[in-house]
């Protein structure tokens, strides 16, 4: 992999505000995704975040391979949830490291935890004991379920809360059957939702004073997510949509909203009068329908659509389409889209290094602030790289 410049990363990063949340520190016991993703949005504006890892092992997810790379030990998927945080190594079975974290709570800001509901309370630091010991803390957890009925005790793990959601069960043709996000946008889901509670947590700590739990779940993030459709499920006496049977984006719209096989890659086609289109790309079947055949026909019409579409290369059907104002878009992979000078304008990607020499490219924070992208420079910590260093300044 080419590694990205990072002279102007660090020149704007000096000459950058101070970011939003500079100032506050969020202690982070969480593993896998859900709360490192959480800790890491709150990283990436500023927060200082201690990571609690198990002495020797660390956060199972450093060795949770998505590939065959690996950087100093650790997976890439490590890297990319941790960069920016420091690592705490201790043991909460060992009365001295749990007195320890605790001392670190009662100087923090944000707890984040992902333990299994139950089990933060029975170490000692479930919401009402952290709140005793500082009543300023904003605890946030994340569970599969939720702390009640009888999916607790489940596996709050990606897959299966996609599949307990709806949301695979909607995404697809209709003849594939249930079809996974190909993401893992549960744990990433709840992270968002998790992070935005904390914020919303602490400005209202700044105007009382007093510190609040914050609690989400992958199953509530995923129902959130599909917010529209099952608003439109809900109000519309409870009628399951259909997914289309070729070409399907949304159980709810019609043709010709879909994505459809060219002479050399895939165009995406979004919502679009079918008049127009029938002109654009001269197949008369679709001029002169009803109003409603564009969801009523959308099999025939989708087909039709896609039968011609096949014709022409991706380019050439931008040629015709963009002009003419049909929403449309080629399908990019990841090679693709980082040689677009759209994508480089937005400067999302950066370079990230370890003191042990390891580096890291990954992408940044999707927010600027004055028109400036707040960026990192420190990758994801060693296990234990900052205990000693923790130690002395908390004095635990």
């Amino acid at each position: 992999m080419t590694k990205m410049e990072t002279t102007a990363t660090a020149d704007q990063s000096d000459a950058a505000p101070e970011r939003p949340l500079e100032g506050l520190l969020v202690v982070d016991l969480s593993q896998f995704l859900s709360g490192p993703y959480c800790s890491l949005r709150l990283s990436d504006l500023g927060a200082r975040v201690i990571k609690i890892e198990r002495a020797g092992q660390g956060d199972l997810s450093r060795q949770l391979y998505l590939s065959d790379t690996e950087l100093g030990g650790d997976s890439t998927i490590f890297h990319a949830i941790n960069r920016g945080k420091e690592s705490l190594a201790l043991d909460l079975k060992d009365p001295a490291d749990l007195a320890a974290l605790k001392a670190l709570l009662v100087k923090a800001d944000v707890m984040i935890q992902n333990f299994r509901p139950g089990v933060a309370e029975r170490i000692g630091i479930g919401w009402e004991a952290v709140h005793a010991l500082n009543p300023r803390l904003v605890m946030g957890s994340v569970s599969g379920y939720g702390t009640d009925g009888p999916w607790v005790g489940l596996p709050g793990q990606d897959l299966l809360a996609q599949a307990r959601s709806g949301l695979m069960w909607l995404t697809g043709d209709a003849t594939q059957g249930p079809v996974p996000m190909g993401l893992a946008v549960g744990d990433m889901f709840a992270g968002v939702a998790l992070s935005q509670g904390i914020l919303a947590a602490l400005v209202r700590r700044g105007i009382d004073g007093r510190g609040r739990h914050v609690e989400t779940s992958l199953l509530e993030a995923l129902v959130d997510l599909q917010f529209e459709v099952l608003t439109t499920w809900l109000n519309d006496g409870r009628r399951m949509p259909s997914r289309s049977q070729t070409n399907s984006a949304h159980a709810y719209l019609g043709a010709p909203y879909g994505v459809y096989a060219a002479a050399d890659g895939h165009l995406a086609i979004a919502m679009s009068p079918l008049d127009k289109l029938a002109a654009l790309l001269d197949v008369p079947a679709l001029a002169g329908l009803p109003s409603d055949a564009a969801f009523k026909q959308r099999d025939a019409l989708k087909e039709a659509i896609a039968e011609r579409v096949t014709d022409k290369t991706v380019a050439e059907w931008l040629a015709i389409l963009q002009p003419a104002d049909i929403w449309c878009a080629e399908v990019l992979n990841w090679q693709d889209l980082v040689e677009q000078e759209a994508f480089r304008r937005l400067d999302l990607l950066q370079t990230v290094t370890r003191d042990d020499g390891v580096s890291i490219d990954t992408t940044c924070t999707p927010m600027t602030f004055d028109g400036i992208r707040p960026k990192g420079r420190r990758a994801a910590p060693q296990v234990g790289e900052h205990s000693a260093a923790i130690r002395a300044e908390f004095g635990l």
